[in-house]
């Protein structure tokens, strides 16, 4: 049987999937669920709902503190775990999407500054 978690049924389909097409299963993961810090009130600092995630193949270890629940948290590990895969598999992929978000912050910085060099030179005439 495979495990569900509190989100919507695609997106649990759509996790098995992932995992089932990078090889990662279920037997291979040890599970263990901490305290978290941070943010939260009593859930957090009483309440073990923070999930620290092994895969014991590639010994790739993460911890997911995330969300103030722990079945989402657990979601959210395994959701990392394969994006971590998926980075080891392919790199060049990933290399491209931080390229094209670093053009775009550019792009964006370029925009502000253009935008702020007007604003000044309006201030400076006014003054004189």
């Amino acid at each position: 049987m495979a495990l569900t978690f509190p989100v919507s049924p695609e997106k649990n389909a759509a996790l098995q999937k992932r995992m089932q097409s990078l090889g990662i299963r279920e037997s291979d993961l040890k599970e263990q669920f901490v305290k978290a810090s941070g943010k939260g009130g009593q859930n957090v600092n009483k309440v073990a709902t923070a999930v620290v995630l092994l895969h014991v193949p590639t010994s790739k270890q993460l911890k997911c503190s995330i969300y103030r629940t722990q079945g989402l948290n657990r979601y959210k590990a395994r959701d990392l775990l394969c994006l971590e895969m998926e980075k080891e598999r392919t790199p060049e992929k990933f290399r491209e999407k931080l390229d094209a978000i670093r053009k775009q912050k550019d792009k964006q910085k370029k925009r502000a500054e253009e935008k702020y060099k007007g604003n000044s030179l309006e201030n400076n005439e006014i003054e004189d």
